[in-house]
């Protein structure tokens, strides 16, 4: 097997990021019919997760992941299992195993079978070496670790077949915002971006938002007004349709703007096109709170003194992670490295 370095990974890897911000025509002919295959997939969806993607893969930044990750010269097998939520969810997955110099075992999710497969095949051809590193399995066998992302309910699969190896086997989280009542018109219209991208079927957009007493609903939902259009979409409407008949049939109360329902809840994960939101009296008390729950969040967008500061992102920002912003707070490098 052909010998990979970091100097080339990083050269592979940044000259992907440039491809991708000027796409030949039979790439864009791929990513332009996702939606025949999935209908999540709009193409201005996929453009938004490959753009985040051409940010994450910049040279600086690049170098400095790789700072921290040895290119093992013994590759192991690692078996992924990965989610289609999203387009391209799984990719930085991927990149880790390639960048630790293992194998990718591909277990595509049939919700995104096409996009990945591409992008890769693009990535070969920046460092040809990688060929061999990647390989697409409909069944897992002969693995060295496992890397396997679902539902609360497929981990417990997961544990039961994958136990006995290692393993980073993922379930449901949630992300959520936390508001002081002092943002402006442009944060709220930002943290619309970190509710509403990829329709809000992502574990890093905001399902709940945390609001202090006494907080103008009213204010909320003007600044989120420019969304609006995303009830044209037939499968959120159906989800908004539905979640306000069930609303509406159990007399639980609730604000509607026409495009988003509010509902007072104490749970995190909210049914789509509905915001779960909670009023708290203090930050102290409310980091009390979220302390308890930080396995069941992903991150929290807010410019409040949270705890703990690593959990939390910019407002507009939760769609677009660095290459160190590993899922579950579970270094998938430093995994990858100690087998």
């Amino acid at each position: 097997m052909p010998t990979l370095t970091a100097e080339k990974l990083i050269i592979a890897f940044h000259k992907l990021s440039i491809f991708l911000n000027q796409p030949d025509e039979d790439f864009n002919r791929v990513t332009d019919s996702a939606l025949n295959h999935n209908a999540w997939f709009q193409p201005e969806e996929v453009k938004r997760s490959l753009s985040s993607l051409q940010e994450m893969l910049q040279p600086g930044a690049l170098e400095k992941w790789f700072e921290q990750i040895s290119v093992t010269e013994t590759p192991k097998k690692i078996g992924m299992i990965l989610a289609g939520n999203i387009p391209m969810v799984g990719f930085h997955d991927i990149l880790s195993v390639l960048a630790t110099g293992n194998i990718a075992m591909i277990k595509l999710s049939s919700s995104d079978s096409k996009l990945l497969p591409i992008l890769l095949k693009q990535l070969i051809t920046f460092e040809p070496a990688l060929a061999e590193r990647i390989i697409f399995a409909e069944r897992l066998k002969d693995f060295d670790a496992i890397i396997a992302t679902g539902s609360n309910n497929s981990s417990r699969y997961f544990d039961y077949y994958f136990g006995k190896v290692p393993n980073i086997i993922r379930k449901n989280r949630n992300s959520i915002a936390v508001l002081d009542g002092k943002e402006s018109t442009e944060e709220i219209a930002l943290l619309g971006h970190d509710i509403f991208d990829y329709f809000g079927l992502g574990c890093r957009n905001v399902s709940k938002v945390y609001l202090p007493e006494g907080y103008e609903i009213k204010n909320f939902f003007e600044a989120l007004e420019t969304f609006q259009p995303i009830i044209n979409h037939f499968k959120y409407n159906n989800n908004y349709d539905y979640n306000k008949s069930i609303f509406l049939v159990n007399g639980e109360p609730h604000f509607d703007n026409g495009f988003l329902l509010l509902k007072e809840d104490k749970g995190l994960s909210s049914p789509l096109a509905v915001l779960y939101f909670e009023y708290y009296k203090n930050i102290e008390e409310l980091n009390q709170t979220l302390g308890g729950m930080q396995d069941q969040i992903q991150c929290i967008v807010s410019h409040a003194d949270l705890k703990p500061e690593s959990d939390v992102v910019s407002f507009g920002q939760s769609q677009h992670p660095q290459l160190w912003d590993y899922a579950d707070n579970v270094n998938t490098v430093a995994f990858l490295n100690s087998l």
